[in-house]
């Protein structure tokens, strides 16, 4: 029989033995090191002032008391040091990293999650809470191929329930991409405070934007011939989207348009007129810059238009500048002016 244990080395007691207390507690003092194995830090040389029963791993190129004891476990007992070398499947926390790790062999790995691991939480680098199970505090998160294509799904339980993307700035929302509330795909945007939907695609492969500008204008009544020189605006809204309000009232009646939005704008003027001398009618950037001229000859019943695009700001205004003597038809679908941010 050996006179050594076979995992931990622990001398046996043998029948012929005198002093068999020494042996005993020799025996002891290598369990106490090495049961619940902790590793203060991994040195070449030994520590100036160890700890009595402090443990250390000996790393490479050691000298002094530690010479030739490479990747031995050194501990320090009864004022010397005593060495123990590690088999495979060793464990050890290693205080220094704050770390578990498992012997492999040849070198001490931190200890590997289960193949098929089912957890409640998980965090890297992070904390997990109740509702953020999976946490990831990371420059950046690569999810790659196994061979051909990936995707990534997102699950919702309920029509009404969410299933999104959502970026924040500081912790405040900024962006949202995904099923909000219903089952059509929307991008919504945020200051903030306030969320707004800026593009929908219903499932039968319709996109709409709610809040894209679009409108619509004209001026209420059946007719109007406003004074040659005058500016006359509008009084209704027969398609109002993205915001457009009215601005100052115009001397020839009606008021001014008001863009909400800085963009590009697709512009379309119709202007029906019953009775003609001669006549011209434009449309106003800002009271007074020409963007579209609609003109006719005397005569009866005539109808123009104009279009074009045009780079809009912000509260810019567009009124209707007049030329010459003419009766203007303003029925529903007959004068108005059409604008769509392009």
């Amino acid at each position: 029989m050996a006179d050594t244990t076979a995992n931990l080395d622990m001398p046996f007691i043998l029948p012929s033995q005198a002093q068999k207390h020494v042996t005993h507690n020799e025996a002891l003092q290598r369990l106490d090191a090495l049961v619940h194995l902790t590793i203060a830090a991994e040195l070449a040389a030994p520590p100036a002032s160890p700890v009595e029963g402090s443990c250390y791993l000996v790393a490479a190129s050691p000298s002094g008391a530690w010479i030739n004891r490479q990747g031995r476990i050194a501990i320090w007992q009864d004022g010397a040091w005593d060495f123990a070398e590690p088999a495979i499947g060793w464990r050890a926390w290693f205080t220094s990293a704050g770390r578990l790790k498992v012997f492999t062999g040849s070198l001490w790995a931190d200890i590997p999650l289960p193949t098929q691991g089912s957890f409640d939480r998980l965090g890297i680098a992070a904390t997990p809470d109740e509702t953020n199970r999976l946490v990831v505090s990371s420059p950046a998160s690569l999810f790659n191929n196994a061979g051909n294509g990936h995707q990534i799904k997102i699950n919702k339980a309920a029509a009404t329930d969410t299933a999104s993307l959502l970026f924040q700035s500081n912790w405040t929302g900024y962006a949202e991409m995904g099923l909000a509330g219903d089952t059509s795909f929307s991008i919504k945007v945020s200051d903030g405070t306030n969320w707004r939907t800026g593009l929908t695609v219903n499932s039968a492969g319709r996109l709409s934007c709610p809040n894209q500008p679009a409108a619509r204008a004209r001026r209420s009544g059946a007719s109007f011939s406003p004074a040659s020189g005058s500016q006359s605006g509008f009084t209704d809204y027969d398609v109002n989207r993205g915001g457009f309000t009215l601005g100052a009232a115009t001397a020839g009646g009606g008021s001014a348009i008001l863009i909400p939005a800085s963009g590009l704008y697709l512009v379309t003027f119709n202007l029906a007129v019953v009775t003609s001398s001669g006549h011209s009618a434009t449309i106003l950037r800002n009271g007074s810059e020409v963007l579209l001229t609609a003109a006719g000859l005397t005569g009866g019943a005539q109808a123009q238009s104009a279009s074009g695009i045009f780079s809009f700001n912000a509260g810019d205004t567009l009124a209707i500048g007049h030329s010459g003597t003419a009766q203007i038809d303003v029925a529903a679908g007959k004068t108005g002016l059409s604008l769509a941010m392009i």
